[in-house]
């Protein structure tokens, strides 16, 4: 049978299944449906069938597209149409897990198959309301009980739900935490080499001096009349250096007139009568 003509048949099985097919469960559907007993048809016949219908809706005509989710294919809507499908649903998509229960999630999705004890052991608080919650959304499931524990205490994985919602086929498709870590690392500051050049050495030097010249003619809060009274009273006393005054000079000015006048007196007595 050719490839095209089991595309359609392909396409409505994926379109109408409430789960994800894998490529067996179309190749057993696809055989049951034709009743191939001698010619049936192969899993590369289905993945090229597959990889034909996908390529098909990843075309921007068409809304949605073929992926590979949760472990199958399935039809779902592109991204862009998102907030289109969200006023549909309404509160449907508005529904978040707790901190604890994304906490409990991610502690089951990256250390499973993992024991509640473990778990509390990891996040330091009780779990059982977490774990609760998780098992009613059908995000994880019990996969056995642990053999080597005293107890042995029921072990927790997560389901083919959780794979679906985040987009993912298996556990190990989940991104490393060494990934998640380097992405919140803090960023160095980028240095721009124009930064550190003369130029702009230049350019802060001047403004420098420019705002020295201006703090310089900035005139004072001081009060000039208070500066020509204190110039009014200063004395011009003879000071400890042997420097003397402007009133030192009047003094001795006064004295030589005086000793003048006395020997003149003396000079007129000693003249004859």
């Amino acid at each position: 049978m050719e490839i095209s003509e089991i595309i359609p048949h392909i396409e409505v099985l994926i379109f109408a299944s409430e789960k994800p097919l894998t490529s067996p469960d179309i190749v057993e559907l696809i055989n049951n449906t034709f009743g191939f007993l001698e010619e049936r048809i192969s899993i590369d016949q289905v993945d090229a069938a597959v990889n034909g219908i996908k390529e098909k809706y990843d075309s921007e005509f068409y809304p949605f597209e073929v992926r590979e989710s949760g472990g199958g294919w399935q039809f779902l809507t592109k991204k862009d149409y998102h907030q289109t499908i969200a006023q549909l649903n309404g509160d449907k998509f508005l529904k978040r897990l707790s901190n604890a229960a994304l906490e409990t999630l991610a502690i089951i999705a990256y250390k499973q198959p993992i024991t509640k004890g473990e778990i509390e052991s990891i996040r330091g608080v009780n779990t059982d309301y977490s774990i609760q919650k998780l098992l009613e959304k059908e995000l994880i499931l019990i996969s056995g009980r642990s053999e080597n524990m005293p107890g042995k205490p029921l072990l927790y994985v997560t389901s083919k739900t959780f794979m679906d919602y985040f987009g993912i086929n298996s556990p190990e498709d989940l991104p490393k935490i060494k990934e998640v870590l380097a992405e919140q690392l803090i960023e160095g500051t980028i240095v721009n080499p124009d930064d550190f050049t003369d130029q702009n050495v230049a350019n802060a030097t001047e403004f420098e001096e420019e705002s020295a010249i201006i703090e310089t003619e900035t005139p004072s809060n001081e009060d000039p009349i208070d500066d020509l009274a204190a110039l009014e009273n200063e004395t011009f006393d003879t000071e400890d250096d042997g420097n003397f005054s402007e009133s030192d000079n009047f003094e001795e000015g006064d004295e030589t007139s005086n000793e003048e006048a006395s020997e003149d007196d003396e000079n007129s007595d000693k003249d004859p009568a």
